[in-house]
């Protein structure tokens, strides 16, 4: 068996008009909430990576069925609330934690026993995190001994509303609840000390669902209706931040991104770096549905370090790679505190981070729950992705300030949420070639 690496030459450029594939948060939850819908709906733009694909396959194996006119082009009958059937084996849900913590939520409801398995990074995520509430609920769901995948999930009597208050910001706790209140009797709300990432309750709306949105709580009311929709799904904006840091980096780039949602519980990343000096302009603003969208222009800049806002963490947690990309290239320090959550992603973010940064020679000084990054001049090397397809993207992305070139070993991850990462960024002027390795 070979390994996927990515070999880039230094001294490269981020720049011109490109696209990004759709959100991976929307695309897996207009899956599963389209397949418990009545009626057709219709998705464009759902995102053709392998987590995406796991979650469509598991839907396809409890009698959904969902035809493919191109790859992220999708045509689902939905089977009503009540409609799914017994899978015939076990739900393997990939590299995806999104999945198996929303799917836990709407499988504690089913008249059928359920086992949901990962691969070998997802088995290590925490999963006690959504068994607390849903246990609480009066769902019958066991992890494994240390809180981890598998979950086996048993058909319990009846599940009743809670009313739960999230102990850490998490979209993913947050809609496993909800999509469990789908099937509990009276009402569930789940209260939020930090606004998280809000496309379930977007996409409920979307399709009919009733559902009550204030500030800091979202409640459903128990055996509500989904009706089906069309729904288009936007580029996703963590894929973009890629590309936007490869421009602010590069020598005189200017660089169009078209059609990327910005979520206003999602453009963290946005605000961070603008706050570095990033000239990130938003033009043409429109809805997809209920997504909000904007094409992006970016021109090189001047960044310089800050201290990250802890208002922002929340809504950019899964770009942090990129942002301290971003760090090292920027003039003076950059701190992050309060972001202990990047430990428990696709690999220790935090670790794996430093891990590549020191490689680059970049003055890097890793806290428990963050780091502190001086930006200065990057070497080249070899990376060590830790199987997360972030990490891989972030140092290639990397190789455009690097002085010599950078290797990344391990990124055939990238395929779970950018599988054409490689075509779209040689477009755009990076030497970027993808190699096998035996071993």
């Amino acid at each position: 068996m070979g390994t996927t690496n990515f070999y880039l030459e230094p001294n490269s450029v981020c720049s011109g008009i490109a696209t990004v594939p759709g959100d991976k948060s929307i695309s897996h939850r207009a899956v599963m909430l389209a397949s418990l819908a009545e009626g057709e709906s219709q998705v464009v733009g759902f995102l053709p990576s392998t987590d995406c694909e796991a979650t469509l396959k598991a839907f396809q194996s409890m009698g959904v069925k969902i035809d493919r006119f191109t790859e992220t082009n999708v045509r689902i009958q939905g089977v009503g609330i009540k409609g799914l059937r017994a899978p015939s084996d076990k739900l393997d849900m990939g590299n995806s934690g999104t999945a198996m913590r929303l799917m836990s939520g709407i499988l504690c409801g089913q008249q059928f026993d359920s086992i949901l398995v990962g691969d070998h990074s997802l088995s290590s995520r925490p999963m006690r995190r959504i068994q607390k509430p849903l246990l609480q609920m009066g769902a019958k769901l066991v992890t494994d001994e240390d809180g981890t995948p598998p979950l086996t999930i048993q058909v319990s009597s009846e599940l009743v509303g809670l009313n739960y208050v999230l102990p850490v910001p998490s979209a993913q706790v947050k809609s496993c609840v909800l999509l469990a209140g789908m099937y509990a009797k009276g009402k569930t709300c789940v209260e939020e000390k930090t606004p998280t990432r809000d496309h379930t309750e977007r996409m409920l709306q979307t399709l009919s669902y009733p559902i009550e949105v204030n500030r800091h709580n979202v409640c459903v009311e128990g055996g509500g209706k989904l009706l089906a929709s069309d729904i288009e799904i936007p580029g996703d904006i963590s894929s973009a931040a890629f590309l936007i840091v490869g421009a602010l980096i590069s020598n005189k780039a200017v660089l169009t991104i078209r059609n990327v949602g910005v979520n206003p519980t999602r453009d963290g990343v946005i605000q961070i770096l603008q706050l570095m000096g990033a000239n990130i302009q938003l033009t043409n603003p429109r809805t997809m549905g209920m997504e909000p969208v904007a094409d992006l222009i970016i021109h090189s800049s001047e960044l310089h370090g800050i201290e990250i806002p802890q208002a922002l963490i929340a809504n950019s947690i899964d770009e942090f790679p990129i942002i301290f990309i971003a760090a090292a290239c920027a003039e003076g320090v950059t701190t992050l505190k309060g972001a202990e959550e990047l430990r428990v992603k696709e690999s220790d973010r935090i670790a794996e981070m430093v891990k590549g940064l020191k490689v680059l020679g970049v003055d890097v000084d890793e806290k428990p729950d963050g780091l502190i990054v001086k930006g200065g001049e990057l070497n080249g090397g070899e990376i060590n992705s830790g199987g997360d397809h972030r990490i891989a993207m972030s140092f290639a992305i990397a190789s455009i300030k690097a002085k010599q070139a950078i290797t990344v070993l391990d990124t055939e991850n990238v395929m779970t949420s950018f599988p054409n990462f490689v075509e779209v960024l040689s477009k755009l002027g990076l030497k970027i070639t993808q190699q096998i390795s035996q071993h």
